[in-house]
């Protein structure tokens, strides 16, 4: 072989070896996915180690950190924190060095991580990650570990977790979660490992988690989980069980055979244990303490060939242990403190045994070692006693009180019901006959004065506005100048507008709706209430009213809405190029598009059931001295007598934008269609809009660029700008069963932003 043929072959296996090492780097999407997800953790010193775009991240870990790839893409993150929970009560806000900053988006981090589309480990614990888990974490499709535990998240466990078809392990242990647990799983399901443990989980125990047979581990404890447990032999794999500290009051369930430990302390279990728990020989720890057992102390328990740990303490046990009782070889810890048993210790239990703590204060027990900690025979066997002697006549007394309180609630019933109910049983038939007619598909017929507000949702209000007041006539005229026709704005589908500013120098738009006579003054003033309470960063806050007339007595009666003012025009102004020299660039148009979307997930979302036809239209997008964007108009419809009515100024139902007004996802999907293309300026452009919209399809060709605005071509990422026309093309479909949810739409807007984020402002254009 000659020098030639050496330099060749050097040179070919030099080739190989730079393709291999170029074939075991990450992507560098995903490269761009870590880098952005230490900037939504705020940089903490365990992520110092990813230092660049340039940086091996999947060969560089510490033990807080490790990142795991296959085939160019990220299967595992594991980052541990030093964030642990320690405030007792969390109230929905960023804490100081406990949690991320007030700035820290639960939504758009969710949306970040779910471009790890081939993740299959997921762990972040005690990073200090704040907000409602969305949904959205269902993306995820992948995972088969997800371990969020120790943060500061609260409100719901989102259901669609159950969708996560090849999850096994879910830990949201020690945060703060505090609605009932959803049924979330069934029989297909592949989970093992389910971990809710010290959070604020209410309601009764899920019975769907008795349909998951691959269930291995169980913990639920330190929660607030009331009411019955069911049989849980079904479970054939269950091992560990914890329901430890939470308000339970059944009897004690039968467990699969396959159990180890068993924890069911600090509840209200009453009724004697099973005795089917003393063939369990599996089991290795029981924790029965602090409950309200009954009975006796089954031997069989203290035998188990396999028991180490056996906590019987604090409960209503009686009776005496048998003297020859035996005990298993493995067992190294029993606790009977504070019972009401009677006799002498068996002699496996006595103290003579050095590898074995035996615990029995408070009972009756005899024995010389023992009486310095036991009460008197008679105080087991009087209370005993008493217990049966006086059974009859606590029941008879138990009755009789019943009895009693029955009465006086029916009398009270009575008064009530003269006083107030049937006084107003006419405005709230009223009421809930017109709320049916306008939201028929939204409202029950009691919902206005039921209705019930989401915790989480609540916390977004706006606490730099006042309160919503009522005002007088009087205060609303010398704010407008006697509604001078110098302060009138414009007329639409829901009143005139006119500007003004109050008396505490807020500036103020008051709106003036005339009302009919099918409102009574009760039934109206409850409709006002619904909307005084919808506050959200994103919407136009209703301030207050006044009511000018009496309503339902006459034709011209009218009420004027207070809101908000808002300076800086409507969002179709910023399309247009109406404005003085400013449109909007592709990332500004996100960002109104994400924050509206917020708002009307919010409006949907934000009180059970949710509020619907909300006009949306981006003239009905207003835009503050910062640029946030607001949505107005919203939720009218429930004060407003014509609802489908033919709109004024040119507004009419050929418009593209009030076609299938009910539907608001349909509305935003036009609203999408609009930061796309532009405003449409007839019914020609639109026909033309609609038509173009198959050439979105193929995103191969270049007819969609004959519609796409050139500001948004000139300033998007490719893949941003079709994310948003894919989203779009849903919104607007014929069939309203296959359009997204607004969560949806919120989802894939965050994460054509967080695409467009990571192009280094758009350097991949169009």
């Amino acid at each position: 072989m000659g020098f030639h043929d050496l330099v060749l072959l050097f040179f070919s296996a030099w080739i190989v070896f730079s393709i291999s090492s170029c074939n075991a780097q990450l992507q560098s999407s995903q490269i761009e996915v870590l880098l952005q997800l230490k900037k939504h953790l705020e940089y903490p010193k365990q992520l110092e180690i990813w230092k660049d775009r340039w940086t091996d991240l999947c060969s560089v870990s510490s033990t807080l950190v490790d990142v795991s790839c296959k085939d160019n893409f990220v299967t595992e993150l594991i980052i541990l924190g030093d964030k642990q929970t320690k405030v007792r009560d969390f109230d929905g806000f960023a804490i100081p060095n406990q949690t991320l900053s007030q700035s820290f988006s639960m939504d758009s981090f969710v949306a970040t991580l779910a471009r790890l589309t081939n993740l299959r480990v997921l762990s972040l614990v005690s990073l200090g990650i704040w907000g409602p888990l969305p949904d959205s974490i269902h993306r995820l499709f992948a995972l088969e570990h997800l371990d969020l535990s120790s943060n500061y998240l609260y409100g719901s466990i989102p259901p669609k977790i159950s969708t996560m078809a090849k999850l096994k392990t879910l830990r949201l242990g020690d945060n703060f979660f505090n609605e009932t647990i959803p049924n979330l799983f069934n029989s297909s399901s592949n989970l093992r490992v389910l971990s809710l443990k010290n959070n604020r989980l209410k309601g009764p125990f899920p019975h769907s988690i008795l349909s998951i047979t691959a269930l291995v581990d169980i913990d639920i404890s330190s929660n607030q989980i009331s009411g019955s447990l069911q049989d849980f032999t079904g479970l054939s794999s269950l091992e560990q069980l914890d329901l430890s500290k939470n308000k339970l009051d059944s009897s004690l369930p039968s467990m699969p055979k396959a159990l180890k430990r068993l924890f069911v302390s600090r509840n209200s279990f009453s009724g004697e244990i099973p005795k089917h728990y003393g063939q369990l020989i599996n089991l290795q720890q029981l924790d029965v303490s602090f409950n309200a057992l009954t009975g006796t102390a089954p031997a069989e328990l203290f035998a188990l060939p396999n028991i180490t740990y056996l906590n019987l303490a604090s409960n209503v046990f009686s009776g005496s242990l048998q003297n020859h009782q035996k005990c298993s070889s493995q067992l190294r810890f029993v606790d009977i403190s504070y019972n009401r048993l009677v006799g002498g210790l068996p002699y496996c239990m006595s103290n003579k045994s050095e590898n074995r703590v035996i615990k029995c204060d408070g009972n009756c027990l005899s024995g010389n070692e023992l009486q310095l900690h036991q009460h008197a025979v008679s105080y087991c066997t009087e209370a005993h006693m008493i217990k049966k002697s006086y059974r009859p006549g606590i029941f008879v007394g138990v009755i009789v009180g019943i009895l009693m309180i029955i009465v006086v609630l029916a009398l009270c019933i009575v008064v009530v019901w003269k006083r107030y109910c049937l006084g107003g049983m006419q405005e709230q038939h009223l009421l809930n006959k017109t709320v049916q007619d306008s939201y028929s598909g939204a409202f029950s017929p009691d919902l206005v004065t039921n209705a019930r507000y989401v915790f989480e949702t609540a916390k977004l209000g706006r606490e730099d506005l006042p309160m919503c007041r009522t005002y007088s006539l009087e205060e609303l005229k010398e704010a407008t100048n006697d509604f001078d026709n110098s302060t009138f704005m414009g007329e639409n589908l829901y009143g005139k507008l006119y500007r003004g500013k109050l008396e505490s120098g807020i500036q103020v738009v008051i709106r003036c709706l005339p009302l009919s006579k099918k409102y009574s003054i009760r039934n109206f003033k409850l409709r006002l209430d619904l909307l005084a309470k919808l506050r959200h960063p994103h919407l136009v806050s209703l301030l207050g009213h006044c009511i000018d007339g009496v309503i339902g007595e006459h034709n011209d009666t009218k009420v004027y809405l207070v809101y908000e003012s808002v300076s800086n025009g409507s969002f179709q102004t910023y399309l247009s190029g109406n404005s003085s020299g400013k449109i909007f660039n592709w990332s500004e148009r996100l960002s109104v598009l994400i924050s509206i979307a917020k708002a009307v997930h919010f409006l949907h979302t934000g009180m059970i059931p949710g509020f619907f036809k909300n006009r949306l239209k981006t003239n009905n997008i207003l835009l503050n001295e910062y640029w946030m964007a607001k949505l107005s108009d919203y939720g009218l419809s429930i004060i407003s007598e014509e609802t489908d009515a033919c709109g004024v100024n040119g507004e009419s139902h050929n418009s593209w934008q009030m076609k299938k007004l009910e539907d608001d996802v349909y509305s935003f999907g036009f609203i999408l269609l609009e930061a796309l293309a532009g405003p449409s300026g007839s019914d020609k452009r639109e026909a033309a809009v609609l038509n173009a919209m198959a050439s979105f399809n193929s995103q191969h060709q270049d007819s969609w660029k004959e519609i796409v605005d050139p500001v948004v071509q000139a300033t998007c990422s490719r893949e941003s700008l079709f994310i948003v026309i894919s989203i779009t093309n849903k919104c607007i479909s014929p069939e309203s069963w296959s359009r997204p949810s607004i969560e949806d739409v919120l989802w894939n807007l965050q994460y054509a932003s967080q695409v467009q984020a990571t192009t280094a402002d758009g350097d991949q254009r169009t």
